[in-house]
């Protein structure tokens, strides 16, 4: 699924593309495409049309527009799942119709917002803003409203993060990818942020001093930040930007994806196992395994 960078890359592109316009017609013709919507994709078609888009927001892995600037609790906004293959495309109206498109916003500047989906995981939604759950008062579609801050906003507190990860009893990596203790960072980043602080992913984060876990997260964030430079992480052409192009921040990863090649750093051989239903990358030279109960400690290596 993407993550952060790719998230965020589609959001610039809707910022710089369709924050202004008018919706003047809406077509939803996947029934997948508004399945978390009660009414179906009439209701979205009724509450889209004849709205303004006046902003494009984003959380973590979460990416919605907000409209007529109604940007209040409760105000609608339209949430958008990109799920495993979802794009967000900025087209002519004239442009040919792809295979796999599912929703179509129509814009008072001609041109037309589509939804592309080839495995039908993601979709739209319009949903009310509300207040996030962590007491910041910051506005978030409401399905999104437990979600916690990600590394990127401008009131991510570290050491707070820190300490929440190392008063939890599990795996560093884990707790990385919970949404709801630090979002945005999924698998990929995960991974190449724990070869940057040469931290094994299944250290207990009790274990770990404050001083490594701020660096994996400040490691997370630089990877991620290194990886929006690049246009995000592409391996199969599905992540986009709004214009159709892709990423290239795969040439860059030093872990990830690269099982039985040789470490960049020590020049070990890169391992891939298994870890919570997906495949978990590490060097075994840079990242020592933990020992029994974990109690081993790691210093940040670049």
């Amino acid at each position: 699924m993407p993550e952060l960078p790719e998230v965020e890359v589609v959001r610039r592109g809707l910022e710089s593309h369709v924050v202004g316009r008018r919706i003047l017609d809406v077509s939803v013709t996947g029934a997948r495409t508004a399945r978390r919507q009660p009414g179906g994709p009439a209701e979205i078609v009724a509450r889209l049309t004849d709205r303004v888009v006046s902003g494009a927001g984003r959380r973590g892995k979460y990416l919605w527009l907000t409209l007529d600037r109604e940007h209040t609790a409760g105000a609608d906004c339209l949430l958008v799942h990109l799920g495993m293959s979802g794009q967000m495309l900025v087209t002519t109206t004239d442009a040919p119709r792809v295979r796999h498109l599912h929703a179509r916003a129509l814009l008072d500047d001609g041109r037309e917002l589509r939804f592309v989906d080839q495995r039908t995981f993601g979709g739209w939604t319009v949903v009310p803003l509300a207040e996030a759950a962590d007491g910041t008062r910051v506005l978030l579609p409401a399905p999104a409203a437990h979600v916690a801050a990600d590394p990127f906003e401008p009131g991510f507190d570290e050491l707070a993060t820190a300490r929440t990860i190392r008063r939890r009893d599990s795996e560093i990596k884990r707790l990385l990818l919970d949404q709801t203790v630090v979002s945005g960072i999924g698998n990929i980043y995960a991974d190449e942020a724990l070869w940057r602080s040469g931290v094994h992913g299944r250290r207990r984060a009790g274990a770990l001093t404050l001083a490594t876990v701020r660096g994996v997260l400040g490691h997370a964030r630089e990877v991620m930040s290194d990886a929006l430079d690049a246009g995000g992480t592409s391996f199969d052409a599905l992540y986009v930007n709004v214009n159709g192009a892709s990423g290239y921040f795969d040439r860059s990863l030093d872990v990830y994806g690269r099982a039985g090649q040789p470490c960049a750093r020590c020049g070990a051989v890169v391992v891939r196992e298994d870890f919570m239903n997906r495949g978990s990358h590490f060097c075994p030279g840079c990242q020592s395994a933990p020992r029994r109960g974990g109690a081993t400690r790691s210093r940040s290596v670049r």
